[in-house]
């Protein structure tokens, strides 16, 4: 069973190797959008956009529904959005830590002198 989990997981977390990907689940953050509303916003081709979401809807992190010729996405599980989150703090405190680290050398160079 562990095992099984681990590869579910591994799987998920493929789906978020893709930048553009990722902007669409935060697009979705708090809100249901049309394809054309996300093709604006992320500023992709139609067809690219469907690509990326036919790979979010088969992983099932996001759900469809239709209101006429629209179709409507968002995320089938807000808890995305808290993992999403915390991946983004985690990077945000390392590039705040090399550019600390950039800065602390340049400072030493300086006082070498």
């Amino acid at each position: 069973m562990t095992n099984r989990v681990y590869e579910l997981h591994a799987q998920m977390c493929k789906v978020f190797t893709s930048s553009k990907r990722l902007e669409i689940l935060n697009l979705l953050r708090d809100k249901e959008l049309s394809v054309t509303e996300l093709t604006d916003h992320a500023k992709i081709s139609q067809a690219n956009l469907s690509q990326h979401l036919s790979i979010l809807r088969e992983k099932g992190i996001v759900q469809t529904r239709r209101d006429g010729l629209k179709i409507y996405y968002s995320l089938t599980n807000k808890k995305i959005i808290a993992a999403f989150d915390i991946i983004r703090e985690v990077l945000l405190d390392k590039l705040a830590h090399a550019e600390k680290l950039s800065k602390d050398m340049k400072k030493d160079k300086r006082t070498a002198r």
